[in-house]
C-alpha cells in the first residue's frame, strides 16, 4: 500500500519556510518558483466523511502534463491515524465521491478517454460497476436515504425552432458547407459551454446497482440541485416556472417533486433566488439559501428555514453579516453549517435555530491555484466531542492540504502534498496590510508577496494584481500566478477594495452603480502605502487584473499615469455592448445598470471605462480568451483599438480555445503570466538600456 506522510501541525510549513530562509538547505539549494514548477503542484479538495466517522475520502488533484489539465484521484484517509492511501487512481480523472448512507459503497465520476461515467464501488470488495449509459455528464449526485437510488442533474436535449426545407441532392463525397445554426433563445451561448444545445437541465433517478435513468422533472426552465426527503418519496429541486425566466436569470424557487409520479409542488414564492435545499436529519425541517431581490448589483445571500410541509419561512442568518454558501445540517437538526467569506478568509460557521453564529474553522482555502481567491471545501460529521470536521486548509506557503479535527481537539494537517517540490524553493514572504482609503478612510485589507532577497530599499518593481467579480474576495493563500511574479523579482500586491465580499453587505454595496470608481481610490491607497514603506521604486509600478480586475486596471490607466505599463485581462470596457451581447447581459441590464441601453445610453457610458480611454498614456497589453462569452473579445478589442488609434503603445493577445477562465489549463497559466511579465519588462525603466 502507498501511504501519504502525516503532517501533524500547520506549523510545519511555516517552520520549513523559516529554515529555508535561514539557509539550512544551503546556498545552492534554494531557487525561485519556475514556470515548470506549476505543473508539479498538487492540492486536496472535496473531503467527504464516511457515515461511521472513521475515514474521509478526498480528491488529490494535480496538473497532468500530457493532457494539460487538472487531474484528480480519489484517496482515503483514516481519521484516527491520519494515514492516507489511494482509492481510485488511473489514467483518467476521478472525483465527486459520495458515501452511501450505510457506508458500504461509494459513487464517483470517472473521466476517461473523453467521456465521463457514474460508477459505484463496493468498498469491502473494491469491485465496482458503471451505473448507467448517460447521454450527458451528471452533476449534483445524491444517494436516496435507503441507498437504493441515486438522484442527479443532467442535461436533457430538446427541440429548437425548425426552419429547414427540403434540401437539394448532395453527392456522397461533396464538401458542402456546414448547415446554418437557427437561434431563437435570448441566451444562446454561455461561457465555458459555447453555443448552447437545445434543451435544459432536469433531475433524474437511477437504481444504485445500475439501470435506466428516469427523469422526474420536465419542462420549465429546467431543474437542478436534488435533495431527498427523509423517507425517500420526495425530491426537493430548484427551478423557475415563471414567465420568460430568461429575463430574470437569478430568480429560482424550491419545489417538492413526488419521485413516483413527478407531481411538483412549489414551496417558495418570492422575488429572489431560493436555492441549495437541505433537509434536516429527522426530515422535519428544510433549510436553504436565498435573498429578497432588490435589483442591486450586490445582494447578500441569507439562510432560511421552515418546518415541513407547510411552515412559514424564517430568516436564520439576519444577524450574520457575511455572504454564505455550502449549507448542511448538524447531526441533531439543531443547527446548520455554512461556509462564509470573512475578511479575506473562508470560515466554517455553525448557526443554531435561534440565529446564533459560531465560527468552527477559519482557514478553509487553497483550492484556487491561479489567483488567490478564497476557495475551498469542508465536511462535517456528528456533533459534540465526537464531531469530525475535514476541510481543505489554505496557507500562503502551500496549496490546499487536508485538515481534520475531532471534537475540540487541535486541528491536524494530515497530508503533505508539495514539500517534495517547494522545500527547496525560496518562496516570497507574505505581509498583510491594513490601509485607510484616501477617499474616506475606509480600511482596506491587502497583502504583498516580498520576493526572497528583496530589501526595503526602494528599488524593486511592483505588480498590483486586482481580483475580478467585482463581488469576490482574495485571500492570503498560495497562488501560482502570484508566485511566478514574485519569483521574477516583483513585489506583488493584491487587495480587497470596497465591493469585495467578506467585509459585510454595506462594504460590498459601496460600488453599486459606482463601479469603477471609489474602489480605484482604495487600490491606489494600497499602492501609496507599499511605496511609502520603501519596498518598491515608484517609477517601476505595474498593474494588471482579470475580468472585474480588467475593468479596474483599464480604468486606473485612464485616471493616473503612475504605472510604467499595464496588462488589462478579459475586461469589460463598454457596459452597452456587455448588456446586449454577453452571456450575463440580462443581469447587467436588470441588476447592475438598472436600465435599458437603448433608453438610457448615457448611463451606460458614464459607468464604462471607455469614457476615460482618451486620458491613457500607459503602454497596455490587452488579453482575452477567444471563446470568452462572459467578457467577450469585443470588449478587449474596443480598448485596444482606441489605444492604437490614439498612438498609445498597445498589444492585443488572443488565447485560442480559452473561455473566461484563461488560466484553467496549466500551460495557459504559465503563458498568461510570462506574457504579462514580458510586456512589463519591455517598459521597465530599470531595463530600458538592456
Amino acid at each position: 500500500m502507498t501511504f501519504l506522510r502525516v503532517r501533524t501541525s500547520r506549523l510545519t510549513a511555516g517552520l520549513l519556510f523559516l529554515l529555508l530562509a535561514g539557509g539550512v538547505f544551503g546556498a545552492d539549494a534554494a531557487r525561485t518558483f519556475s514556470a515548470d514548477d506549476v505543473f508539479e503542484l498538487e492540492w486536496a479538495r472535496d473531503p467527504q466523511i464516511a457515515p461511521d466517522g472513521a475515514s474521509v475520502a478526498w480528491v488529490r488533484t494535480g496538473y497532468d502534463r500530457q493532457s494539460d489539465r487538472p487531474r484528480g484521484g480519489l484517496w482515503m484517509t483514516d481519521i484516527a491515524s491520519g494515514l492516507s492511501e489511494p482509492l481510485v487512481t488511473g489514467k483518467g480523472s476521478y472525483h465527486s465521491a459520495r458515501f452511501s448512507p450505510d457506508g458500504s459503497r461509494l459513487f464517483y465520476l470517472a473521466s476517461e478517454s473523453g467521456g465521463t461515467e457514474l460508477r459505484v464501488r463496493w468498498l469491502a470488495s473494491q469491485r465496482e460497476t458503471r451505473v448507467a449509459e448517460l447521454e450527458s455528464v451528471p452533476r449534483q449526485m445524491t444517494w436516496s436515504p435507503d441507498g437504493e437510488q441515486i438522484a442527479f442533474t443532467m442535461f436533457k436535449p430538446g427541440e429548437g425552432l425548425d426552419l429547414s426545407r427540403p434540401k437539394p441532392r448532395r453527392p456522397d463525397d461533396a464538401a458542402w458547407a456546414d448547415p446554418v445554426r437557427v437561434i431563437d433563445d435570448l441566451v444562446y451561448r454561455f461561457d465555458g459551454r459555447g453555443f448552447l444545445k437545445e434543451g435544459e437541465d432536469q433531475v433524474f433517478v437511477v437504481p444504485a446497482h445500475g439501470g435506466t435513468p428516469r427523469a422526474v422533472t420536465d419542462g420549465g426552465d429546467g431543474y437542478s440541485s436534488p435533495e431527498w426527503s427523509a423517507d425517500g418519496t420526495t425530491l426537493y429541486v430548484v427551478g423557475n416556472d415563471g414567465e420568460r425566466p430568461e429575463m430574470d436569470p437569478i430568480e429560482s424557487e424550491i419545489y417538492a417533486v413526488d419521485v413516483a409520479t413527478g407531481a411538483r409542488t412549489q414551496l417558495t414564492d418570492r422575488d429572489g433566488p431560493d436555492q441549495s435545499p437541505a433537509v434536516s436529519p429527522e426530515g422535519r425541517q428544510l433549510a436553504w439559501l436565498g435573498l429578497d431581490d432588490e435589483r442591486l448589483s450586490y445582494q447578500q445571500t441569507q439562510v432560511y428555514v421552515r418546518t415541513l410541509p407547510n411552515g412559514e419561512p424564517r430568516l436564520l442568518s439576519g444577524d450574520f453579516d457575511h455572504d454564505v454558501s455550502n449549507i448542511s445540517w448538524r447531526a441533531d437538526g439543531g443547527a446548520v453549517y455554512v461556509q462564509a467569506n470573512v475578511s479575506g478568509a473562508l470560515h466554517l460557521v455553525e448557526i443554531d435555530l435561534e440565529g446564533n453564529a459560531t465560527t468552527l474553522v477559519s482557514d478553509i482555502g487553497g483550492t484556487s491555484l491561479g489567483r488567490p481567491y478564497g476557495s475551498g471545501d469542508h465536511a462535517v460529521h456528528g456533533r459534540g466531542r465526537s464531531r469530525v470536521m475535514a476541510w481543505t486548509a489554505g496557507d500562503s506557503m502551500r496549496p490546499a492540504e487536508l485538515a481534520i479535527r475531532i471534537g475540540n481537539a487541535s486541528a491536524r494537517i494530515v497530508t503533505d502534498l508539495n514539500s517534495d517540490l517547494l522545500e527547496t524553493i525560496a518562496l516570497p514572504r507574505i505581509e498583510e496590510l491594513h490601509v485607510p482609503s484616501r477617499l474616506d478612510g475606509l480600511e482596506i485589507e491587502a497583502w504583498m508577496a516580498i520576493p526572497a532577497g528583496v530589501e526595503a530599499d526602494g528599488t524593486a518593481p511592483m505588480i498590483l494584481e486586482i481580483h475580478g467579480g467585482p463581488f469576490a474576495m482574495y485571500a492570503p493563500t498560495f497562488a501560482a500566478e502570484i508566485q511566478r511574479y514574485a519569483a521574477e523579482g516583483y513585489v506583488t500586491v493584491w487587495a480587497n477594495p470596497r465591493g469585495s465580499t467578506g467585509y459585510g453587505e454595506a462594504f460590498a454595496k459601496e460600488i453599486d452603480q459606482a463601479y469603477p470608481g471609489p474602489d480605484h481610490e482604495d487600490l491606489m491607497s494600497v499602492v501609496d502605502e507599499v511605496v511609502e514603506r520603501g519596498w518598491v521604486d515608484p517609477a517601476r509600478l505595474f498593474i494588471t487584473g482579470g475580468s472585474g480586475g480588467g475593468v479596474l486596471s483599464a480604468y486606473a490607466t485612464g485616471m493616473t499615469d503612475r504605472f510604467a505599463a499595464a496588462a488589462v485581462i478579459k475586461p469589460v470596457i463598454n457596459w452597452f455592448t456587455m448588456a446586449l451581447a454577453a452571456d450575463i447581459g440580462v443581469v447587467v441590464k436588470r441588476h447592475w445598470v438598472r436600465g435599458d441601453p437603448w433608453e438610457d445610453p448615457q448611463k451606460y457610458f458614464d459607468l464604462s471605462p471607455i469614457r476615460v480611454v482618451g486620458n491613457v498614456t500607459t503602454p497596455t497589453l490587452v488579453m482575452v480568451g477567444e471563446e470568452d462569452w462572459r467578457t467577450p473579445t469585443w470588449e478587449a478589442e474596443q480598448w485596444y483599438t482606441a489605444l492604437k488609434m490614439r498612438g498609445i503603445p498597445a498589444a492585443y493577445v488572443r488565447v485560442p480555445g480559452a473561455s473566461h477562465s484563461i488560466a484553467s489549463r496549466p500551460s495557459r497559466l504559465v503563458s498568461k503570466t510570462d506574457t504579462i511579465m514580458a510586456w512589463f519588462e519591455k517598459y521597465d525603466p530599470a531595463k530600458a538600456d538592456d
